[in-house]
């Protein structure tokens, strides 16, 4: 492999790869700098002038699994190093690193993996068509014919694949189709995890990346989602130099690539890793050191935000106004002809799957504490409560449980909006969804364990503590309808701007972007960092467009059959110490309310990971053999074993049925692992190199009537014509704060180059299932989510 890659990468090759990096991370580097003044004003501002936002009523875990393995089993992968099936002990940590060892006896004995792979920006294929689908679009040069020899042959009708356009691709392979179903949920897992790298909860350095990503690809007119923004900050930047680089690499070392195609892919795909990996490398040391330059000047910026907040806001406030008067009509006339018409349809094809998706998290949390309470009730099992709850309170990361509440997110479809919006990809609204409903039913779930363990602080008998969580699981209840109709709410505002935002800023760019540096004299020197045009410029644009989205919102709130409430509505705390409880020390369920005295006192095992889920469940035993030569590889192609134990006979050759295969995977389960060397495995290198180192109904009434109402009942009212007519007239009046603009450049989608022909704005004219309980434990609340219902025969068009 090295000798394929220096071929193709000589010293010049390597030398232009590095000044083209440079290029591109400088010219992003001084993005950031600009935009990380202006988020750090608005991080100074909120936290002066605060904000009235809903109060969430669940509790939020801050470490939700901390110290745990999560997965665990058996998988095939093929070697390209040797063309053979190799079985290898897989895990995945806390972090969501897919780790694979030799064996299982490697990892026991602490020893280093063989390879860390971080799955951002991948995609999980299921079949080898689809593979080969992929891989000749992005060969270079003209794709092969079809019904060319495949890149690799799988013993198995169950193959799993890590495709990334840049980076190593990884081929994995199982027995039976409940482990590929289960495994493709754990990848699944892994690649949202993974992709949703960039932490919510910083409130200056994450605005200020991902509005340096937007700006720097509007500055090279691209507009619209981008499938790559995805993984940490590193990562990201590499792709966005890999945007660039990789067709000017095309084109250099295309012509060059000789033989079968089947060759020609495998050449390709090793020199494209080995760009992706000295750009990552590059691209790490160049953000870092912006970042600590940055933060170095942060505290004499924030003391300057803080003397002159009144006067930047006052200059921002007069900047906006003369903006508003040159773009703002131009900008509502666009709204009116290209947006205003579409954002129903959109926004009704987007709370479809997600109202069914929020209505499946709330039914398996259901399921779970009910089937929890039967156990007890039935079967006795006081003394089983703490291994109850401590699966339960991991369910949230259970890839099984959860995948029929992320399957229902698979059936949007944005078709449409390609051509019109610049959106050719559906999935970062379909991933941002997903993880919202992780979050949620975490939320939910720890809300639940922190009210039961309260409660169980008390001497209560077997039928008192199945009462107590039945009251307790109704409570909880109540307050995931409340926040889950708040985060939904968000999320249909949020995925409307990225919707619509882009496609205005880009149509109005070659009428309005021109006259801005105009306006940069009216910016005083001092405030210069805070307060930028172009900023600026697009907060305007928002505004033009907010109005009809928060009135399609809110018109949606008062539609039953999507189960949201009304912004009117506000449901008061009706625990005020609640929210004391969750700053305690995390639960051990095990350890106090256990059946069993713990048979190993020790702190060894305090300090192993807790096994959440065993993903394949197998018997324990050694593996008759331990690789599998390929389809493809010579009959007489033979391995050293490299075990610690006894070795096994070596292989004669490639199997020839799924039965052969079949005996050599490792039939293991175990209940504990402890961690890799050095107790954990962090994060790596995204491109996966190898190792070294989350209804009821009302009288409509006032508004404090509504309040008390609430409070005995938090289920959303149905409401009559005429307060409808009221809501409506409330959303006439523009937002007090500004929105913060959501990135356009999304974690999915793609660009897409082809949009409606432009229309020259300067001229352009108006145009004219309620659970069934088997127990004594009666159902709790009315199953009031319908969306299923209601989307059949659905059909939404752009």
């Amino acid at each position: 492999m090295g000798d394929v890659i220096s071929a193709h990468l000589d010293e010049s090759r390597r030398q232009f790869i590095t000044e083209k990096t440079g290029k591109v991370l400088a010219e992003f580097c001084q993005f950031y700098k600009e935009q990380y003044g202006v988020a750090l004003f608005n991080s100074v501002r909120y936290e002066i002038e605060g904000s009235g936002g809903p109060q969430a009523q669940l509790l939020h875990r801050k470490v939700p699994l901390e110290d745990r393995t999560i997965f665990s089993g058996n998988l095939f992968q093929y070697m390209e190093e040797n063309k053979k099936w190799r079985n290898r002990y897989s895990i995945v940590p806390h972090n969501y690193g897919l780790v694979l060892y030799e064996n299982k006896l490697a990892y026991e004995r602490g020893l280093q993996p063989r390879i860390l792979v971080n799955s951002a920006g991948y995609k999980i294929l299921t079949s080898l068509e689809q593979y080969v689908e992929l891989v000749n679009n992005n060969l270079p040069g003209s794709a092969p014919k079809s019904g060319n020899t495949p890149v690799l042959k799988c013993p198995t009708q169950f193959p799993l694949i890590l495709w990334h356009p840049s980076a190593r691709h990884y081929y994995f392979c199982v027995m039976t189709g409940k482990e590929h179903e289960k495994w493709q949920a754990v990848f699944q897992d892994c690649v949202r995890h993974c992709n949703n790298g960039i932490p919510e909860d910083s409130k200056v350095e994450a605005p200020a990346f991902t509005d340096a990503v937007r700006m720097y690809r509007q500055s090279k007119d691209q507009y619209g989602t981008w499938d790559m923004l995805c993984g940490n900050e590193a990562q990201v930047l590499s792709n966005l130099v890999m945007e660039e680089l990789l067709p000017e690499l095309k084109n250099m070392i295309g012509p060059r690539l000789k033989g079968k195609a089947q060759e020609r892919h495998r050449v390709w795909i090793q020199v494209s890793d080995a760009v992706y990996r000295m750009v990552c490398d590059q691209t790490k040391d160049h953000y870092d050191k912006a970042v600590a330059k940055c933060e170095s000047e942060s505290p004499g910026m924030r003391s300057a935000i803080r003397t002159d907040m009144d006067q930047i806001i006052q200059s921002k406030e007069h900047l906006a106004s003369k903006i508003r008067a040159s773009v703002f009509s131009k900008a509502e006339i666009c709204v009116r002809n290209h947006v205003q018409p579409y954002i129903s349809s959109i926004l009704e094809a987007l709370m479809i799957p997600t109202s069914q998706g929020f209505a499946e998290v709330r039914e398996v949390f259901f399921k779970e504490v009910t089937d929890m309470n039967m156990n007890i009730l039935n079967e006795g099992g006081m003394e089983k409560v703490g291994e109850y709850m401590e699966s339960l309170s991991q369910l949230a990361f259970h890839p099984v449980k959860m995948q029929s509440c992320y399957e229902k997110m698979d059936q949007l479809k944005l078709e449409g909006l390609q051509q019109r919006f610049d959106v050719s990809s559906a999935s970062v609204f379909k991933q941002r969804a997903q993880i919202l409903m992780r979050q949620q039913m975490d939320d939910t779930v720890f809300t639940f364990e922190t009210l039961l363990h309260q409660e169980m602080g008390k001497s209560v008998s077997k039928d008192e503590l199945c009462k107590t969580i039945q009251r307790i699981l109704e409570r909880v209840l109540k307050k995931y309808d409340y926040d889950s109709s708040t985060v939904r709410k968000k999320f249909f505002r949020e995925a409307l701007l990225q919707i619509t935002i882009p496609f205005l800023l880009k149509k109005l760019a070659p009428t309005c972007t021109g006259d801005l540096s105009r306006f940069q004299e009216l910016i005083f020197e001092d405030f210069a960092r805070f307060i930028l045009v172009e900023n600026t410029y697009e907060e305007v644009v928002l505004h033009s467009v907010m109005k009809d989205i928060m009135m399609a919102v809110k018109e949606a709130a008062v539609q039953r059959k999507h189960n949201l409430y009304r912004d009117s509505i506000v449901m008061h705390n009706s625990d005020p110490n609640l929210h004391l409880l969750g700053e305690e020390t995390p639960i051990d369920w095990e350890e106090e309310f256990g059946g069993q005295p713990d048979s190993d006192p020790s702190d060894e095992k305090r300090r192993r990971a807790k096994q959440v889920v065993s993903v394949i469940h197998t018997d324990e035993g050694v593996p008759p053999y331990d690789e599998v030569t390929s389809l493809e590889g010579s009959p007489d192609a033979s391995e050293p074993k490299e075990l610690d134990h006894a070795p096994s006979p070596p292989t004669q050759g490639s199997p020839d049925n799924v039965k052969e295969l079949r005996s050599m995977l490792v039939k293991e389960f175990h209940a504990e692992t402890p961690l890799p060397v050095g107790g954990k495995v962090e994060e790596q290198l995204g491109n996966g190199t190898i190792a070294q180192h989350s209804e009821g109904a009302a009288e409509h009434m006032e508004e404090k009537e509504e309040e008390a109402a609430m409070e005995a009942d938090d289920r959303p009212p149905a409401h009559s014509t005429e307060h409808q007519r009221g809501e409506q007239e409330a959303t006439d009046a523009t937002p007090a704060s500004p929105a913060k603009l959501p990135s356009p450049v999304g974690d999915g989608g793609s660009q897409a180059n082809h949009l409606e022909p432009s229309d020259k704005e300067t001229g352009e004219e108006d145009a004219a299932v309620t659970p069934v309980c088997k127990t004594q434990v009666e159902p709790l609340v009315e199953n009031s989510h319908r969306a299923a219902e209601d989307s059949e025969g659905v059909q939404t068009q752009f």
